[in-house]
This record gives structure tokens, C-alpha cells and sequence, in this order.
């Protein structure tokens, strides 16, 4: 926790201000058993209605000072508190921005998800409680102490035995908990993973009948964080009544030997009474330290899963931008190979081609022959293992990625559409477009009319994940995205899976005219797809099996052969 509470410099004020007024509030709770005694001993016993209205009234000003400074502690360790965890979820989701598909496989988008959301509410709920008790049950302890053994030290010695045992109990806790609270952050893990493959995969469970499969695993997953929730509670259950038994007979104990006291004449009624609650606050001030030292290792627990995240260094570094070379959008891979960690074997291996603007090309092979892999490398999604990939005449990893990836319009294999307008969607891929740019890429994606059958247009609603439109829909709206851009390199990586073969064709057609002027290269599985393309690519387990033309393929290779053959019929091919 120590490496995350260096972040807490930044708000010294608030911190400042808080210890001062939890410092007064603790002296106002302890300045008022005294004057109690006061009321008592002197105003009560002796009928001095004068004084005890003159104490009284200090006593009433004096907790009004209290709670004005509680109230105020407690607002601003709560700000303080919210501010902090506010900065820790920017820090860990800037800094997850920056990691590459490789270290996003490493955590795990379910685990990201839970360290970012409730470890650090797990943080920000100690760290209140830090600022709160770790300040005022020391100076109730410490203070208590010395007023209790100002008022009468013969009897302190009922807080020196009673004491020990209360540590001794949350000792026993600490020892127990630790490990306890760091599992139910994993189980916790494991139902949200659970959570969500049953939320997003729910078209496959229910087309595959494997609803109970589903349900009996989220049930186990859930079980196991029930289970040790419970055995945390158990520690805690057991721990309460404990501490109160022994508070209970502290008091007995202190009202007991007070008696005996003030029978011998050693000890005022009011010096009792005010010890009693020298006691309690004593006893109440140990209380709230166990509540912390119980909340301290869950939240140890999760300060070590976001200080995981943050230890993490991205495979990819940024660099200052270099003098390109090239004209602008050509793309060169210079015996590239990809190794994909605890892979058998390469999903690349030397790699070799050149891309040029006004050119299109296209990679085709069957399914794990590394298509995808290709275009993942060019946004450097992933480094590659050996080789090098020039963009413009400049390795791709002296770039910075900002600047890099602003040269490329990505349409992903599965489309992906974010929860707003039909609009706000497109502008995605450039957020300085006007709504006729905006027009204009719908027309060449083909989407203008299904947009326009839309109740409200483009201002039309997607809903989350774009479930309320079809997949040729999603797909088309997430090329008018790249279109938007205008990017010297279209990546489309399998992007006309979805769509029939007339708006195939269309689509291609207008996109010929609005990419002259860029490298476009496509991965597709269609040979009608890339048959028109400048230059084809065929792979097959990572090895390239030939590029040329369709017409050059279909003479000398013979890869290329038996995915035409296995697609079009003797007369297409002919």
C-alpha cells in the first residue's frame, strides 16, 4: 500500500487540515469526562446550581466544537478519499491503454475490470477510515490513558490487564485474515469472468442447449466467494462479541474496585464516572483500530493486485517521430516473424512484401494462416518477434503510437460498436468530421439507406455492443468509421464477411474510388473479395505460398488453386 499512498502528496492541504481537525475533535471528547467530574463533584453534590449551569454550558460548547470538527473531518477525508481513488482507476486505465494485446492477455479484462472498480473502492474506503481513526483512536488511546491515570493510577491497572487481551484478539484476526481477504479478491475475479463469458457468449450457450453447463459454473464460482466471505465474517463475528465481553467486564471491574474506592474514602463519585469513560474511550479507541487493522489486509490485498497493473511495463515504447522517406501510406515488411507466447510454433515466419498508395492488397488463406496476425503487427497491436515493418520508410516501432496510428483507418474482424448515435459512432474514426463527411462515408459503406430507415436517422440509438442492428449493419458502420478518417492505410481485416455478395461488390466498387489515393490492404477469405486486388498474398501456416496477381495465382500456384477451386465453379474461375 505504501507505493500507492505516495500519490496521497498531492493532496497535503485537505490531509493537513483533516489531522488538525480530528486533533481538536479528540481533545473536545477528551476535555468533557473532566468537566463532568467537575459537575458532579462539585456542582451536584454541593448544590451549586450556578456552577454546574457554567460547566454545563462549556460542556455543551465544547461538543458543539466536537462535532462541528467531526462533521468537517469527516467531509473532507471523504474528499480526499474519493479525489484519490478518482486518480488511482486514471492511472490504472491510462496506463492499461498502453499495453499491448499480449499484456491484456497477461491480466485479463475481468480482473481489470475488478481491480479498477473494487480494489480501489477497497482503497478508498481505508483510506477514509486511515484518515478518521488512524489519527483519532491513537490520541483517544494515548489521551485516555494519561487523563485515566491522572484521575486515579491505582485503578489503571484494570486497563492494563483488560488491554492486552483486546490486542491479543486482533492480532489473531490480522493473522487469520490476510490470506482470507486476497482470495475473496480472486474469487471475486472469477465470478465476474464467469459474469461476463455468460453475458456476451449468450447466443452461443442458448444455440448449444448448454445453459445449465453455464449456470452450474457461475454457481460453483459464486459458491467459492460465498464460502470465503463467510469465513472472513466468521473472524469478524467472532471478534465483535469478544472485544465487547471484554469491555463489558473492564467496566464491571472499574464500577467494582470505584466502589470499594469511594466507600474508603479515596475517590470522588465524578472522578469514577469520568474515569469510566476515560475506559470506554480507551476500550472504543482499540474497537476502531481493529476495524482498521480488519480492513487494512483486504485492502493490502487489493493494493497489491493495482500495483501488479501499474508494475507492468509495456512491450511497446514510444519514440519522437522520424523523417519519412517513403511516400506517404507505403508499408514494407522485411522478413517479419511473429511467435505468439507458449505457441508451438510461429504465427509468421519471414514475411516479405511491399504496399504502396494506390495500391491494393489483399491476404487470403484458411483459418490460423496468420491473415489477422499481419494486420495486427501494422498498428503494433503486437511487436514482432524478428524482422522489421516500415511505414513511410520508417520502422513502425520509432513511431509514436499516436502518430502512427493516425495514419491507419482499422476495421476489425468482429465489429465493434459503442453505446450512442449512428453519428457519434462514424465520428469515432475522426471527431472533427461534419455531419456531410459523415453522409458521405455511409454512402460509400453502403449504410446510408439502412441508416436512413432508421427511426431518428443518424441520430439513431445503439445500444450496447450494437446488438439492436445486424452484423452486415455493424460491419458497414464500422467501415464508414474508417472512411471518416481519411487515413493514408485501410486495414480491413475480414470486414465483408457479413455482407451478400451485391452489397460486397458495391461496396468494393465505392471504396476503389474513395482509396486511390491510400494503401489499402484487405484480409479476407472470399476469392471474390480479392481477385481484383493489385497484389495477393496466399498464406498457409504462417509461410508464404505465393503473391501476384489472381490471374498469375491461379497459373503457378497451387494453394491459390484449391482455395478458388473450392470456392467458384469451373465457369467463374474461367
Amino acid at each position: 500500500m505504501r507505493k500507492l499512498f505516495r500519490y496521497l502528496t498531492s493532496f497535503k492541504g485537505p490531509i493537513a487540515l483533516v489531522i488538525g481537525l480530528v486533533f481538536i475533535q479528540s481533545m473536545a471528547e477528551l476535555y468533557l469526562p473532566t468537566l463532568m467530574a467537575k459537575i458532579i463533584d462539585t456542582g451536584v453534590i454541593k448544590h451549586d446550581i450556578p456552577f454546574i449551569l457554567r460547566i454545563g454550558g462549556m460542556m455543551l460548547l465544547v461538543a458543539f466544537a466536537g462535532t462541528i470538527c467531526s462533521v468537517s473531518a469527516s467531509y473532507f477525508s471523504a474528499k480526499v478519499a474519493m479525489s484519490f481513488g478518482k486518480m488511482l482507476r486514471s492511472k490504472v486505465f491510462t496506463h492499461a491503454e498502453g499495453f499491448s494485446l499480449l499484456e491484456f492477455g497477461q491480466i485479463g479484462t475481468a480482473s481489470l475490470i475488478t481491480r479498477t472498480t473494487n480494489d480501489i473502492t477497497q482503497i478508498q474506503v481505508v483510506v477514509n477510515m486511515i484518515l478518521r481513526m488512524m489519527i483519532s483512536a491513537p490520541l483517544m488511546a494515548i489521551g485516555g490513558v494519561i487523563m485515566a491515570v491522572s484521575v486515579n493510577p491505582g485503578l489503571s491497572s484494570v486497563i492494563v490487564i483488560s488491554a492486552p487481551l483486546l490486542l491479543t484478539g486482533i492480532a489473531f484476526v490480522i493473522w487469520r485474515g490476510i490470506p482470507l481477504f486476497k482470495k475473496v479478491q480472486i474469487r471475486l475475479d472469477a465470478v465476474n469472468r464467469v459474469l461476463r463469458e455468460g453475458l456476451t457468449g449468450v447466443r452461443v450457450i442458448r444455440s448449444f442447449n448448454r445453459i445449465h453447463y453455464e449456470k452450474n459454473r457461475f454457481r460453483k464460482a459464486n459458491a467459492n466467494l460465498r464460502d470465503t466471505t463467510i469465513k472472513v465474517n466468521k473472524l469478524i463475528a467472532v471478534l465483535m462479541p469478544f472485544m465487547m465481553l471484554v469491555m463489558n467486564f473492564t467496566t464491571i471491574a472499574i464500577v467494582w474496585f470505584g466502589a470499594i474506592k469511594i466507600d474508603a474514602g479515596n475517590m470522588m463519585v465524578g472522578d469514577l464516572m469520568a474515569f469510566l469513560q476515560y475506559a470506554m474511550q480507551i476500550m472504543f479507541s482499540m474497537v476502531m483500530l481493529s476495524m482498521m487493522f480488519i480492513l487494512i489486509p483486504r485492502a493490502s490485498a487489493s493494493a497489491s493486485r493495482i500495483n501488479e497493473v501499474l508494475a507492468i511495463k509495456p512491450s511497446i515504447e514510444e519514440k519522437p517521430a522520424k523523417h519519412e522517406s517513403r511516400m506517404a501510406g507505403t508499408i514494407e515488411f522485411k522478413d517479419v516473424s511473429f511467435h505468439y507466447p507458449g505457441a508451438e510454433k510461429p504465427a509468421l515466419r519471414n514475411l516479405s512484401f511491399t504496399a504502396r498508395p494506390g495500391e491494393v492488397t489483399a491476404i487470403i488463406g484458411g483459418t490460423g494462416s496468420g491473415k489477422s496476425t499481419l494486420l495486427k503487427l501494422i498498428p503494433r497491436f503486437y511487436e514482432p518477434s524478428s524482422g522489421s515493418i516500415l511505414i513511410n520508410g520508417v520502422p513502425a516501432s520509432d513511431y509514436p503510437l499516436e502518430v502512427l496510428r493516425n495514419k491507419i483507418g482499422l476495421v476489425p474482424q468482429k465489429a465493434v460498436l459503442f453505446t450512442g448515435t449512428v453519428k457519434e459512432n462514424i465520428r469515432f474514426g475522426n471527431e472533427r468530421a461534419t455531419d456531410e463527411e459523415i453522409v458521405h462515408a455511409a454512402k460509400v459503406a453502403q449504410a446510408f439507406d439502412f441508416i436512413s430507415a432508421m427511426n431518428d436517422g443518424f441520430d439513431s440509438l445503439i445500444s450496447q455492443g450494437g446488438t439492436n442492428v445486424s452484423g452486415g449493419q455493424k460491419q458497414r458502420l464500422s467501415i464508414a468509421r474508417a472512411i471518416v478518417r481519411k487515413p493514408e492505410i485501410y486495414l480491413f481485416d475480414d470486414s465483408f464477411s457479413a455482407l451478400d455478395f451485391k452489397t460486397d461488390a458495391n461496396l468494393r466498387k465505392a471504396l476503389k474510388k474513395e482509396t486511390g489515393d491510400s494503401t489499402v490492404l484487405i484480409v479476407a477469405q472470399r476469392v471474390s473479395t480479392v481477385k481484383d486486388a493489385d497484389r495477393i498474398i496466399v498464406l498457409d501456416d504462417g509461410n508464404v505460398m505465393g503473391i501476384g496477381t489472381h490471374e498469375e495465382l491461379l497459373r503457378m500456384n497451387a494453394t491459390y488453386q484449391e482455395i478458388v477451386k473450392s470456392q467458384l465453379s469451373e465457369e467463374e474461375i474461367a
